[in-house]
């Protein structure tokens, strides 16, 4: 992208703003995971136990945290992202005993936009240690919901809301006068 996309606009805010703005609708206790030099002005701030080492610490780090058992994840390049959509993922993972709670679009995780159980912290921490940054490969060792594509769809959740912003054509397409 060229730029950090938490402080990119869009839609009148930034998407660090939408994204806090949004999980806020959930619940008052909301985490940044990342560097508090950056974030501090924004809300509460989680440091990365293991710096430079993706999504997956960042996970790690939000959990390590956490006091809560269920912890929503989710990237600030997802802008289409709704309320209901995160309420319902909340619901699903507090309905299954599953460690992860996770979407599934066209064959892919959306591992952030998705819920874990502090339980997590154990095995991003185990991976992270042995040098292994995939979160996806670790849902094999673990029991995880899946939310298929067709499940997502009966209840109105379209695949399009977890298109993200990772470079500055997914940002042009994006405009709403362009949708």
């Amino acid at each position: 992208m060229g730029t950090d996309k938490a402080f990119l606009p869009f839609e009148g805010r930034t998407l660090l703003a939408r994204a806090l703005d949004l999980l806020r609708t959930l619940t008052p206790e909301v985490g940044i995971v990342g560097p508090a030099a950056k974030f501090a002005p924004y809300g509460l701030v989680i440091e990365d136990v293991y710096p430079g080492r993706g999504p997956l610490a960042g996970i790690h780090a939000a959990l390590s945290a956490s006091t809560t058992e269920l912890n929503l994840m989710l990237a600030v390049d997802l802008p289409f992202v709704t309320e209901s959509l995160l309420r319902f993922i909340v619901e699903q993972a507090g309905a299954a005993d599953a460690v992860v709670t996770v979407p599934r679009i066209a064959g892919g995780y959306q591992p952030l936009c998705a819920v874990y159980r502090r339980a997590f912290a154990t095995l991003a921490q185990a991976a992270l240690e042995a040098g292994r940054n995939k979160i996806d490969a670790l849902f094999a060792d673990t029991t995880t919901r899946i939310l298929e594509e067709p499940e997502l769809r009966r209840f109105a959740f379209s695949a399009a809301m977890f298109d993200n912003l990772n470079t500055p054509e997914d940002l042009r397409r994006a405009i709403p006068e362009k949708r």
